[in-house]
């Protein structure tokens, strides 16, 4: 495959770690990005600046140790309040700005934000002008194929940002109404790549490396983005890549080494957020890591009790050493 440039960024590999809103914090950014990660995105950040003095808001911006380039996603709907917020931004560190056009979320379609500004091609027009002018770093988009399936307006919008300076463009291949149901729709995404000259990355339903080099056949992509599928299963970037490369999957992490990753996993999230609330933070992540694992429900139940940090390290070697010991059993 060939390199991905955005702006002055070259990519090491186009598998991108698509924004997710209270997963994609720097903790499980840095770890991605060691296990393969060719481009990691921030949580989704208010463009109301005057929001960002919130201990939720202050966590989700640019950070000395994240991994560069630091890319940065922002969303609302006014432009000159997205343009500040990316202004803002880059003075804390982002090298990159994403701006959302294709979270489904209610509470941020309700405010005219992320898909729901797909209904409004004069104002994505405004918005995608606006940021591009007020920052020097590139300005990523990330897109659905359209509003609803009547208006199916992804390629429309996609030639507004390519007009605007945008730099990449990421499609998720469902419409805002379909939300995470169905199949997502590669045939659209594919038609949005033949138009444009810049990089476009396929969004949906990538869960394992055969089917990211289907949807790369099928759409033409220059990428993917991952998101649901990496959650409890950052390899899945190493995984995808070495088969992209080579055609062969690599071997399935070993217990052991999904173990060392869960407590480097925990230990960035106490640390990151402090005890209290990296320890609630731990609990949906370990519920991830574990979910294919033999007696993982009962051990959630536990496990969700625990308030200590040293008490969920302790927990997790516990669990790791009766998964051992079932496997030698079962031989």
């Amino acid at each position: 495959m060939s390199a991905v440039r955005i702006g002055p960024y070259t990519l090491p590999n186009p598998v991108i770690l698509a924004p997710m809103a209270g997963v994609t914090d720097r903790p499980f950014r840095q770890l991605c990005r060691r296990l393969g990660a060719g481009l990691v995105v921030s949580e989704m950040v208010t463009s109301d600046v005057r929001l960002w003095n919130t201990r939720k808001s202050s966590l989700r911006l640019p950070h000395e140790g994240d991994p560069e380039p630091r890319s940065v996603q922002i969303a609302g709907g006014d432009p000159q309040m997205l343009a500040e917020a990316a202004r803002a931004n880059v003075r804390l560190g982002a090298q990159i700005i994403d701006i959302n056009m294709g979270c489904p979320a209610k509470k941020v379609c309700n405010k005219a934000a992320g898909s729901a500004l797909m209904k409004d091609e004069m104002l994505v027009a405004e918005i995608l002008e606006a940021v591009v002018a007020a920052v020097d770093v590139p300005v990523t988009l990330k897109i659905r194929t359209g509003w609803d399936r009547q208006n199916r307006n992804g390629l429309a919008i996609a030639r507004i940002a390519e007009r605007s300076g945008i730099q990449a463009l990421a499609v998720h291949g469902r419409t805002r109404a379909d939300l995470y149901t169905g199949e997502a729709e590669y045939e659209h995404i594919a038609a949005i790549k033949q138009a444009l000259s810049i990089p476009v990355f396929a969004n949906g339903d990538i869960d394992s490396p055969r089917k990211a080099a289907q949807v790369l056949a099928a759409t033409g992509a220059d990428g993917l983005l991952i998101g649901r599928a990496a959650q409890g299963r950052p390899w899945i970037f190493r995984e995808i890549v070495h088969y992209l490369a080579t055609g062969e999957y690599l071997p399935a992490p070993g217990l052991g080494e999904v173990e060392g990753i869960l407590l480097e996993h925990l230990a960035g999230l106490h640390t990151f957020y402090g005890e209290a609330m990296g320890i609630r933070i731990a609990r949906k992540h370990v519920g991830w890591y574990l979910a294919t694992l033999p007696g993982a429900r009962e051990f959630r139940t536990r496990f969700n009790r625990l308030e200590r940090a040293d008490e969920q390290r302790a927990g997790i070697r516990q669990f790791f050493v009766d998964c051992h010991n079932n496997e030698g059993a079962a031989a």
